[in-house]
């Protein structure tokens, strides 16, 4: 069976990205076969399209970290029927008309979500709620710093952190500023030197928490913003996209820095630690957490922050437009829709075999 897809032909960047035929694997007793409705836009896949991604695969391959789709296929055993429109987290394949996927990684979707808004819940929305709820453990009256509180990520743990409580300082461009506010947050300028201090303004005593999605040598200044019992969360390295040498590299750099911190602070007693977080999806807590997530969408309790959908044939560009900065909140990816009709895929199209 082949469908459409977006393939990540080589470490081109963005413009390596294309829709092209691809081979969907063929379905077993507890796969399911999906028709993807929505998929999610994240940095992981900017990482991938520069060769960057710890793990990812060899090219080509099809991105996409997580979807929202209906079922086609599957056995009653799996407990899923078609029709249903689950969620889940594929780390890769997600860019494409149809996925076959384990069915222990699905689940439902509430009625009446929207399937972008769903798909924005899923690894986004579980990264957020686990840093706030699990690894952090923000509890009411704490200050917490978000990086990069206008994306993806950082507007949902804007979010969650505000409703558990806490006042929120959230890093952002000035043009989006008003995003960060929307949710809850004080919006903090990150441009120029001297943003600790600007950050200090606000928190003359430290904050409590801090969630680090940029890492690199900013990871020093995070550790140097908390107060005694302050907790920082490490969960991206966007400030090494572009750094040379082996993609482990900019992980195993932080790991030490904060094994070195978490060290000192046993000695001084000052109750600081630091912590990597990396979602899991294979997972109770994984699946708990996203039916809860999904759950706060259907309820209107938790906003997606989703502001751009594209078809499949301009996947490259929203790749792109993600690499840029130029995309607050969440942009997804709709695999069913085309831009124009016949879409990127046109006479003389490669065909290329997944796997």
């Amino acid at each position: 069976m082949q469908t459409l897809a977006a393939v990540l032909t080589s470490a081109d960047g963005p413009s390596a990205l294309a829709v092209r035929t691809w081979e969907v694997r063929p379905r077993k007793k507890r796969d399911v076969l999906l028709r993807v409705e929505a998929a999610g836009v994240m940095f992981a896949e900017v990482q991938m399209a520069l060769g960057r991604y710890p793990g990812q695969p060899r090219y080509p391959f099809v991105p996409g970290y997580d979807l929202v789709g209906t079922v086609v296929e599957a056995d009653p055993a799996t407990g899923f029927r078609p029709g249903q429109r689950v969620a889940a987290m594929t780390r890769t394949g997600a860019w494409a008309e149809l996925v076959v996927v384990p069915a222990r990684g699905l689940v439902a979707v509430p009625d009446g979500l929207d399937p972008a808004d769903a798909v924005a819940l899923v690894t986004n929305g579980v990264t957020a709620a686990q840093l706030v709820h699990r690894s952090a453990r923000v509890r009411a009256g704490e200050t917490v710093l978000v990086l990069g509180a206008s994306g993806g990520v950082g507007t949902l743990l804007t979010q969650l952190a505000v409703a558990a409580g806490a006042r929120v300082l959230g890093t952002a461009s000035p043009a989006k500023h008003g995003t960060v506010r929307g949710f809850g947050g004080e919006p903090v300028d990150y441009h120029g030197p001297g943003l600790p201090a600007r950050i200090r303004e606000l928190a003359p005593d430290g904050v409590d928490v801090v969630f680090d999605s940029i890492g690199g040598p900013g990871l020093d200044d995070s550790w140097s913003l908390l107060r005694p019992g302050g907790r920082l969360v490490w969960y991206g390295s966007q400030s090494t996209l572009h750094s040379s040498g082996p993609r482990f590299a900019p992980a195993v750099r932080a790991l030490r820095k904060i094994a070195r911190w978490n060290l000192a602070a046993v000695v001084r007693r000052d109750g600081r630690r630091g912590s990597l977080y990396y979602v899991r999806n294979r997972t109770d807590a994984f699946r708990t957490d996203l039916a809860t997530t999904l759950a706060l969408g259907a309820a209107g309790d938790l906003s997606s922050g989703v502001t751009a959908r594209y078809p499949l044939d301009r996947a490259a560009e929203a790749l792109a437009a993600l690499a840029d900065g130029a995309i607050t909140g969440k942009a997804v990816v709709l695999p069913g829709e085309r831009s124009e009709p016949g879409g990127a895929l046109g006479a003389g199209a490669e065909d290329l075999q997944g796997v």
